[in-house]
């Protein structure tokens, strides 16, 4: 009798997942034939463009999003407000090396988000370069003061994840100005973060922490070229001079929005799976990989599921976040509500790593969920999709991490994904239709399992 209760156990697991098998296909087959995500890709990042928080371009998105969110069968799609930074560029930035007077070369760079100007004439001084945060104490005031540092440690080449190479490097973005400020030096550059050669600087966030504004020196990248250039030159000139020039400013704190969709589940409606992408982006492109494809991604899911006639059977939440580029006040905001609502959030998952074709995905979750989900990979093989490690989520949601629930990220092939990260090239021309709508389906199917098993108890 046993024999016969475990065989029909068995019978009854393979017909649970030869299900599975079928409804995935269906996601996949909506996924290639009726996916909105490149056209809507195509709005987003053509006819609205950059859209950094605080921004005109900001503003038109939240509206564009709500918009097209109101059209796709959700009981309730919302904006929730949230207070954001501005921070305005200002005229394109100018650098230059100038070895001797009167012999120069100019190179490629962008302010980083958040810095302060430089005069209106640009600063001028000797340079000094570093490969680390920790070497400016080892040199001191002596040296440093009085003089433009120079950040020059490239992203490490060994890691086969280049989002784990942009670890080993992005502190000299994000402290460089706040530590070497505190040495006397007048301004700071620093090397992109990227694995590729060429004249496209990336931009990207740095804090002052509390420093007093009157203490806060300019901060820009320069594009890898660049910055080869500059390091050569000082084996040879160590004397040259760097002239950068910025007229960035901040601007006072400006109400913007998370946008959020939300459709009741049928049979465990107090569960909640979110999906979520962010809305902003840097200004120099139009974000298309950073992050229009989570947004589209986040936005294609009950597209996809209304195309092959799937009602969840838990709430569905797609969360349009804003400001994660430049302080993640999106996603404080949004955490700070649900914990007053008491949301209960079983499974998260964010799309900010590109629209390039998906490999897998990453778990933030205990063991008991994570041999479960591992399961699944088989689900994912035939479209060699299955790629599933342990640790990670996205930024945005981290912070609704429980011990029992799930917390997941997208992750497509990352290999190209710093080609374009936070520069004027991340623009919708580097998309691949069928890449992207790959990673609608992916997200649709993971969610649908998911929504179909909830968690592991």
């Amino acid at each position: 009798m046993k024999k016969i209760i475990f065989l029909v156990l068995l019978l009854n697991i393979s017909l649970n997942y030869s299900q599975d098998d079928k409804v995935i296909k269906s996601i996949f087959d909506a996924g290639f034939t009726k996916s909105k995500a490149y056209s809507w890709l195509d709005y987003l990042s053509n006819e609205i463009g950059g859209r950094l928080s605080g921004s005109y371009e900001a503003e038109l998105a939240v509206k564009w999003s709500k918009n097209e969110l109101d059209k796709l069968n959700f009981d309730k799609v919302w904006l929730q407000p949230v207070m954001v930074p501005r921070w305005v560029r200002g005229p394109k930035e100018f650098a230059l090396i100038e070895t001797e007077p009167g012999i120069t070369f100019n190179v490629p760079v962008a302010a980083l988000g958040g810095s302060v100007a430089t005069p209106s004439v640009g600063i001028k001084s000797n340079v000094i370069e570093v490969q680390s945060i920790e070497q400016l104490k080892e040199l001191g005031k002596e040296k440093i003061d009085g003089k433009i540092v120079f950040f020059n440690r490239p992203m490490d080449p060994t890691f086969i994840t280049t989002f784990t190479a942009y670890g080993t490097a992005v502190d000299q973005r994000a402290l460089g100005a706040l530590e070497a400020s505190k040495y006397g030096a007048i301004g700071v550059i620093v090397r992109s973060m990227t694995l590729r050669t060429d004249d496209f600087p990336h931009t990207g966030g740095l804090t002052y922490g509390a420093l007093p504004v009157s203490k806060r020196i300019p901060a820009a990248a320069i594009s890898t070229k660049g910055a080869d250039k500059l390091s050569s030159l000082l084996k040879i000139k160590p004397d040259l001079k760097f002239l950068l020039r910025q007229q960035c400013k901040q601007m006072p704190d400006v109400q913007s929005y998370n946008v959020i969709a939300e459709k009741k589940g049928t049979t465990y409606p107090d569960e909640v799976i979110l999906i979520g992408g962010h809305l902003d982006s840097w200004d120099i492109g139009d974000g298309s990989h950073d992050d229009g494809a989570g947004v589209v991604h986040s936005m294609d899911l009950i597209n996809l599921f209304n195309n092959i006639d799937y009602k969840p059977k838990r709430t569905i939440r797609v969360v349009l976040f804003m400001n994660e580029e430049n302080g993640l006040r999106g996603s404080l905001k949004y955490k700070e509500i649900a914990d007053k609502e008491g949301i209960n959030h079983i499974f998260a998952i964010e799309s900010d790593a590109g629209g390039f074709r998906p490999l897998g995905f990453s778990f933030t979750c205990n063991d008991s969920n994570f041999l479960r989900i591992l399961e699944w990979k088989k689900l994912f093989a035939p479209y060699f999709i299955n790629v599933f490690i342990k640790g990670g989520s996205g930024a945005d949601i981290s912070n609704l991490r429980k011990d029992y629930n799930v917390l997941s990220g997208l992750r497509p092939n990352s290999q190209r994904y710093f080609d374009y990260h936070h520069t004027e090239i991340d623009t919708f021309d580097a998309i691949n239709k069928r890449e992207l709508e790959m990673g609608s389906s992916a997200v649709a199917s993971l969610v649908y399992l998911f929504d179909k098993y909830g968690l592991n108890d």
